[in-house]
């Protein structure tokens, strides 16, 4: 069965988060509706949405005009298994002494590495984008300076790899992987599971350190959060509300031309920079509360 999008931009997250409730109104219904901020500091917002059927461009073009949007870009993808595709694609990665793999490469895994092992899906975080390596390869080197958190959370976990990461070296440390979204923290249980990692990381569904647990937990010695620019900035001071005093942070999800402004942020929260590292276009960031 062939799947259609259609794509636009528009100015402003109030403008687009409306275009995007108008579209889940059409008939026929899309199966999802997407709303990204496009993270160039340029105030524009993308929509997108997917349908099982051809979509009423004639409806799409009205509301392109009523919502101020360009003209939606629509088309029809090939069918194709993009899971299978992915694992097909997906190389091992070495971050450290941290062996990221899918079980297809199971008879790679080198002896001497900690083998994390993130199958390919719909939740953010292989190990493969800019992102999450710069994270993985920030906390290696910590690690390897004797640095031993004893409570560490991962904000935005993803597929949990972070968490996994910590877990897997920190035998005694309490670890939390969170997510917003429901079906990431599916995945990241069936990730501990398939790590054998159960009983050492908690996976809860929150936004930002809106949970419970999370305030009980406080504070921490690590957090993660590889997320985006804005809630990054976003979360600053809530971030400094529930780190230990000389805790370390690991940011990443932003552009290097974003380091400088998610710095600024958080330098204002009270923390002080460790460290840049950069990967292409993406930026890892350490920093300690002071």
């Amino acid at each position: 069965m062939p799947t259609f999008t259609a794509l636009t931009t528009l100015m402003g997250e109030d403008a687009a988060n409306a275009l995007a409730e108008a579209i889940e109104k059409m008939q026929p219904e899309p199966t999802g509706v997407g709303v990204f901020e496009i993270e160039d500091d340029s105030g524009l917002w993308e929509v997108g949405a997917y349908f099982l059927e051809e979509p009423n461009s004639a409806l799409l073009d009205v509301l392109a005009m009523a919502f101020n949007a360009k003209p939606f870009a629509l088309s029809e993808l090939p069918e194709i298994d993009w899971v299978a595709k992915v694992r097909r694609e997906l190389s091992p990665v070495e971050a450290g002494r941290f062996f990221v793999y899918g079980s297809h490469d199971a008879d790679k895994v080198p002896a001497d590495k900690i083998a994390l092992q993130i199958e390919a899906t719909v939740a953010f975080g292989t190990g493969h984008h800019g992102t999450t390596l710069g994270c993985l390869r920030a906390f290696d080197r910590l690690y390897e300076g004797g640095f031993r958190p004893a409570k560490v959370a991962d904000i935005g976990a993803g597929t949990a790899v972070l968490a996994m990461a910590a877990a897997s070296v920190l035998p005694d440390a309490l670890v939390i992987a969170s997510d917003i979204d429901e079906v990431a923290v599916d995945v990241a249980v069936a990730n501990v599971s398939i790590n054998h990692l159960e009983g050492r990381i908690e996976c809860l569904e929150a936004a930002g350190f809106a949970h419970p647990r999370l305030a009980e937990a406080a504070p921490f010695d690590l957090v993660f959060a590889n997320i985006l620019k804005g809630p990054l900035i976003e979360l600053a001071p809530p971030m400094a509300a529930h780190l230990a005093k000389d805790g370390l942070i690991i940011l990443s999800g932003l552009l290097v031309v974003q380091a400088e402004a998610v710095t600024a942020a958080y330098v204002a929260a009270g923390f002080t920079p460790v460290s840049q590292d950069d990967i292409g276009e993406w930026s890892t960031l350490v920093l300690r509360r002071n």
